[in-house]
């Protein structure tokens, strides 16, 4: 799915200067992510033996070089409220690839992304390898899904995924999809099960679209990366964690995800009051 409400704007090519920073920019980051990407795999080798699904160590790298890539790029990241401890899962809105990034720099977290991310370039290489839990939105495959589930919060894992199923131009929530909080009420998992609802919002460069950092439409993932490493300067991006959703205090999946998605929407409306969270 793809979320297109309204057509992207089109953006000027770089000029001189922002060729120079997407050489710079772009250079430097491409040797911290794939650098680190090069030692997370070694380590790996002695952390699959020993541990197995576990990964006690090599989140450590994934969270560091996410922390260091944002500082490149010069995007300030704001953290309010408190990350949750304990068994759980971390539900946020979506605007754009940068936050898979912002999202692990704050926290120890294992994406659930769809199917198709697995083969995407360079993209996929780095989910493969940092532990992404992929998925295809297929009834027929529920079951399955959730037994991959159970297994990966049940050793400790805390699973992120974002229930709108689609990026968006970063000005607005959409309504939450139900279907992946079924997985949360499963009897495999334990009784103190949580979900905790993270509004993630940005605030564009002065000078800026409102919408700068939005990818959605039919912009592709080049065509915003480029101008994320040619921009002069950047804005910052507020990450809100809220209290954690304790599973059993709902009937079920859709008041659950409803809950979920008021709390977002909250968060959302706080800092961009302008937006109104729609």
């Amino acid at each position: 799915m793809i979320w297109d409400d309204a057509a992207p704007p089109p953006r000027p090519a770089p000029g001189p200067l922002g060729w120079l920073r997407v050489v710079l920019r772009g250079g430097t980051m491409a040797i911290v992510v794939f650098g680190g990407l090069a030692v997370l795999l070694l380590l790996r080798l002695i952390e699959r033996p020993l541990h197995g699904v576990r990964r006690p160590w090599t989140p450590w790298i994934t969270q560091g070089v996410c922390i260091t890539a944002l500082r490149i790029l010069g995007l300030r990241r704001v953290v309010r409220g408190v990350v949750m401890k304990g068994t759980g899962a971390v539900v946020a809105n979506h605007a754009s690839w940068l936050d898979i990034f912002v999202l692990n720099a704050s926290k120890r977290i294992y994406f659930v992304a769809k199917s198709e991310v697995a083969g995407w370039p360079g993209i996929g290489w780095l989910a493969r390898a940092t532990g992404t839990v992929f998925i295809r939105r297929d009834p027929r495959e529920a079951k399955a899904q959730q037994l991959v589930f159970e297994e990966r919060l049940g050793v400790g894992h805390r699973l992120l995924f974002f229930p709108e199923g689609t990026s968006t131009d970063g000005r607005r929530v959409i309504p939450f999809k139900t279907t992946l909080f079924a997985a949360f009420r499963s009897g495999g998992l334990p009784d103190d099960m949580q979900v905790q609802p993270v509004t993630v919002a940005y605030h564009a460069p002065e000078g800026e679209r409102a919408d700068f950092y939005g990818w959605w439409g039919d912009q592709s993932f080049a065509a915003h990366m480029l101008l994320m490493l040619s921009a002069p300067r950047h804005g910052r991006v507020d990450v809100i964690y809220h209290p954690p959703l304790a599973v059993s205090d709902y009937a079920d999946r859709k008041a659950l995800a409803r809950a979920a998605e008021a709390a977002v929407r909250r968060g959302f409306e706080a800092v961009l009051p302008d937006c109104g969270g729609r």
